[in-house]
């Protein structure tokens, strides 16, 4: 095993409230892990307004930034996880999930959940290979 696949680095993006107790992404054994990410304000415990599409793209922007902070990208996600406060959400989601992914779709799961931090309607998390897009 060599010190890159030992080394474990935390990253957390100035737009996660100070309450959240996590990181917002972990690199480990060229793997970046993606805490979920919801649609709320910048620094703040609420969240934004404009309902499932202004949240979803503020939590896959959150995503994004995410990925990008510890040395990723969207073009180097394997595998998504998406938590919806309601299936109904479904399609509707897809419509705004696939233009976040134009070139190829990674691997995803969806469930429905009870309920979500500050009664959002949507948490994405993701696992990526660490390094650029195209690399």
């Amino acid at each position: 095993m060599n010190a890159s696949t030992r080394k474990i680095e935390s990253f957390r993006l100035a737009a996660l409230p100070e309450a959240a107790p996590f990181a917002s992404a972990v690199r480990a054994g060229g793997l970046v892990h993606v805490s979920g990410q919801i649609g709320h304000l910048p620094g703040e415990m609420r969240l934004v307004e404009g309902g499932l599409e202004a949240e979803a793209r503020q939590a896959l922007d959150y995503m994004r930034q995410a990925l990008e902070l510890a040395g990723s990208s969207l073009d180097r996600v394997v595998k998504c996880t998406v938590f919806f406060a309601d299936m109904k959400d479904f399609q509707a989601f897809n419509e705004i999930y696939r233009t976040y992914f134009p070139n190829r779709l990674p691997a995803r799961s969806g469930v429905e959940v009870r309920a979500l931090a500050l009664g959002a309607r949507i948490e994405i998390e993701c696992v990526a290979l660490a390094g650029e897009a195209g690399s």
